[in-house]
């Protein structure tokens, strides 16, 4: 499988965390994941963001080691945050989670149907 990220370089503004787009050639397994949560076995979320976006990520690859994929599969991924000041410890942590890596992505405020809810992130891997 092949990842060739696509940025135009002329006529668009600059993604400057993210591409613009992921072209993926030769995939033999596409993995579409729920939103996903920073909640712990019980259900519960941590009070805090940042611990939240932490159990998040643990969450997310735990679900991506089901399918014997990493982090390093993801091609897309789309963060739902309860407020739009979350959207700067959102990005450090996916940056973190994701090294030098980038992919499309894209961030939405929105409701969550549980106040304590505070980030949502979705992901799309390929392998």
């Amino acid at each position: 499988m092949l990842m060739t990220p696509k940025n135009p370089a002329t006529e668009i503004y600059p993604a400057v965390d993210y591409v613009h787009a992921m072209e993926v050639t030769d995939a033999q397994r596409l993995l579409f994941v729920s939103g996903t949560m920073g909640l712990d076995g019980k259900r519960n979320a941590p009070g805090d963001l940042d611990d939240q976006l932490a159990l998040l990520w643990s969450n997310i690859r735990r679900i991506l080691a089901e399918a014997n994929m990493t982090t390093e599969n993801i091609v897309r991924l789309t963060s739902y945050l309860r407020h739009a000041s979350f959207a700067q410890a959102n990005a450090k942590a996916r940056l973190e989670a994701l090294g030098e890596r980038r992919v499309p992505t894209t961030a939405i405020v929105v409701e969550t149907l549980v106040p304590e809810w505070l980030v949502e992130i979705e992901v799309v891997a390929a392998s």
